[in-house]
């Protein structure tokens, strides 16, 4: 019998790279998506996926595309028109649904510190599907990633590279590649007993600022976190100050479950050579 795995959001960031390391794997990926002709679902089809539709606001689509398989993949956000409260509602869908056809494993992909009470709106939507996964008969592992690199943004300005963010320049942050995170989950699909205790916060790096910037090949100017318009932000940016430290990723266990985690160096020199 082939094994399959579903992997919704399969055209997103963390999506697709739990999508290609399945693929890379071995293993049948069933590709859960909105629109099965777009570019990025056919680049995938193309890898050997098989292309499903299926919409978060459907239950009954999800129950049916979560079928006959022996493990999901699911991540949710609050940056969209329904923020947190729609967050939520889609994470509860996902996992009525999957706890409706029989699905044998759930990874959700949360935060580093859902499990903290941090305040943070967008971490504590993501929390209350963690409970309410938790309270449903549906086995799950939750895979809470820290800070993305991708969020860092360099620029370019009179020939000088400038990293510049909200926070103190020797505030130290934990980050994690997209493409360690799709590894991890895979990982975990494969075999959900490599996270004995259900729960795994993870990373790649640790650096302040000035030590990112520098990684990156700039210098670093840190900003008031009063530039941030989002409330949502400016909490998640005061929290890096303030609990000191913010993030508790495992390290030593991201590293056994991805071998090939990628620290902030070796993902810049990947990012230089795409």
């Amino acid at each position: 019998m082939t094994t399959t795995y579903a992997v919704l959001g399969a055209t997103g960031q963390q999506g697709g790279a739990t999508a290609r390391a399945l693929l890379a794997a071995g293993v049948a990926v069933r590709a859960l998506v909105r629109d099965p002709a777009a570019a990025a679902a056919r680049t995938l089809a193309g890898a050997g996926a098989d292309l499903v539709r299926a919409d978060l606001t459907d239950q009954d689509s999800l129950r049916s595309a979560f079928s006959g398989v022996d493990g999901a993949f699911a991540m949710t956000t609050s940056f969209t028109p329904r923020g947190t409260e729609g967050e939520t509602a889609d994470g509860v869908r996902i996992a009525d649904a999957a706890r409706a056809a029989g699905l044998p494993h759930l990874v959700y992909s949360s935060v580093g510190g859902a499990d903290r009470r941090t305040g943070i709106p967008h971490f504590e939507s993501k929390r209350r599907v963690e409970e309410h996964i938790e309270g449903l008969d549906l086995a799950a592992t939750f895979v809470r990633p820290v800070f993305f690199m991708e969020n860092l943004s360099p620029t370019a300005e009179g020939g000088a590279t400038i990293l510049r963010l909200p926070l103190p320049a020797d505030v130290p942050v934990q980050m994690v590649a997209v493409a360690d995170i799709g590894r991890v989950a895979a990982a975990v699909l494969l075999d959900p007993s490599r996270v004995p205790g259900g729960a795994i916060e993870i990373a790649g790096d640790e650096l302040t600022g000035a030590q990112a910037a520098e990684v990156l090949g700039g210098r670093y100017e840190a900003l008031p976190v009063a530039v941030l318009d989002d409330p949502d932000l400016r909490a998640m940016f005061t929290w890096f100050v303030e609990a000191r430290p913010a993030y508790q990723a495992d390290f030593a266990a991201t590293r056994a479950l991805d071998p090939q985690v990628l620290d902030l160096a070796a993902w810049a020199a990947q990012r230089a050579t795409a």
